[in-house]
């Protein structure tokens, strides 16, 4: 049960009226005694809450930083008209800020045998599973002095997926592609290592590339154009250790991880290549592996999307022994992973020899861009220590990445905003060499 601020107010003029006009106990009595019967009059007039029948539709997965509906419907199966307030519970990360108490609660009436529909538009601002709580019903009678109140579990799931940012970078490295590939007007001659096709010769052309067979056979020399391989095994490493909980600007390390492994998932699905995907830190904690072209991003971002940081140290060499056995053939192994001195030297270096000598390894690392503003920093005294502490960071990465590099490894070390089209640019130029 719940009374309103009506009834606070009727009590609070009954008072002064009894203590200006009656001030004895059988004023008070008359008083509070005919409000006390007003109010049982009231709730017992309130339909009923537990009777209430729900029923959830919508919208089931959304982009994170986009909106969903989430559709009730509430029928009222009673024989009296329902006035009530309704709150739709859901955890804080599915609305924007300032938003929840005007997207949560509703105002409605049901007459008796009826339904309305109400609509929740949630907002989520955390990637992740997010699941409806309770609906909360506050039942009002049609004096409005006092209401019955219940909740109902009406269960429902809305998957937030990664918001895949980086495609704006996607038209920019396909025609880089289209070059590469030869599909364009524009030749890039010797590059790859695949036989494309016979054409004319052109002065300039590199005399190497003559095919003497096919000229002998015609009036005109042709030479041969190359394109890149296709076809080539291409397999993400998300670690989702203790490293990759750690935020840079408003979002995870491992988020950002994310976005970068769908650029280059989309890109090497273009060019012909096969991509799998394996979340590691001391067990396997997802794996996308075998997908076509065309559902191989709505299964990774559906794949991603609960993934969460595990606060514990990653276990290097079960992630290499992973890797090999997940990848047997000659891959493109990338690993988005941290580049901290203490769990590279003494979980990484040692496990690499074991990729490096099978696969070619791609070591892709989120910088944080706050640490290249704090070491330009100069204004105050706080801001050289800050900058000197700052200096002494990018220092140790660098020494990170120089050993990293000694071992064979490709190191591409970039802020949120630039790792995705910097691996993307690697990936091309590894293709380009034909070291896939």
């Amino acid at each position: 049960m719940a009374l309103t601020g009506r009834t606070a107010l009727i009590a609070a003029l009954g008072a002064l009226l009894v203590g200006f006009l009656l001030p004895s106990w059988t004023g008070l009595l008359a008083v509070e005694l005919t409000l006390l019967l007003a109010i049982l009059y009231d709730l017992g007039r309130a339909t009923p809450v537990r009777k209430l029948l729900f029923t959830r539709s919508g919208d089931t997965s959304v982009r994170l930083g986009e909106s969903a509906e989430v559709r009730l419907i509430v029928t009222n199966p009673a024989g009296r008209p329902l006035r009530a307030h309704l709150r739709d519970a859901w955890p804080p990360g599915v609305w924007a800020a300032g938003s929840e108490i005007a997207a949560s609660r509703h105002r409605l009436t049901v007459p008796g045998g009826e339904r309305r529909l109400l609509t929740t538009r949630l907002r989520p601002t955390r990637r992740g599973d997010h699941h409806a709580a309770r609906v909360t019903v506050r039942s009002y009678g049609p004096l409005g002095l006092a209401a019955r109140q219940g909740s109902h579990s009406v269960p429902w799931t809305v998957r937030a997926l990664p918001p895949f940012s980086s495609r704006k970078h996607l038209p920019a490295r396909l025609s880089r592609l289209r070059e590469l590939d030869g599909r364009t007007s524009v030749l890039t001659r010797g590059e790859g290592t695949e036989f494309d096709s016979l054409r004319e010769y052109i002065p300039g052309d590199d005399t190497r590339s003559i095919d003497w067979r096919a000229t002998a056979r015609q009036s005109s020399v042709a030479v041969r154009t190359w394109r890149p391989e296709r076809d080539r095994r291409i397999l993400a490493v998300l670690d989702t250790g203790r490293t990759s909980a750690g935020r840079v600007g408003d979002i995870p390390r491992l988020d950002a991880a994310m976005d970068a492994a769908l650029l280059l998932a989309a890109l090497s699905a273009r060019a012909g290549d096969r991509f799998d995907l394996l979340a590691y830190d001391r067990q396997v904690r997802a794996t996308v592996r075998g997908r076509t072209a065309h559902d191989l991003l709505p299964a990774l971002v559906t794949t991603m999307a609960p993934l969460e940081p595990a606060l514990i140290e990653s276990d290097a060499r079960g992630m290499a022994s992973t890797v090999l056995r997940n990848a047997p053939q000659r891959s493109l192994v990338v690993l988005f992973t941290g580049l901290d001195p203490s769990p590279v030297e003494e979980g990484l270096l040692p496990a690499l020899p074991l990729l490096t000598q099978r696969h070619t390894v791609v070591v892709a690392s989120v910088a944080d861009p706050r640490i290249e503003e704090m070491a330009a920093a100069r204004g105050t005294l706080d801001a050289v220590y800050g900058a000197a502490a700052a200096a002494r960071t990018q220092a140790e990465r660098r020494h990170t990445a120089s050993r990293l590099r000694r071992h064979g490894v490709t190191v591409v070390d970039a802020t949120p905003d630039e790792l995705a089209p910097a691996l993307a640019d690697a990936y091309i130029a590894l293709k380009a060499a034909g070291r896939l």
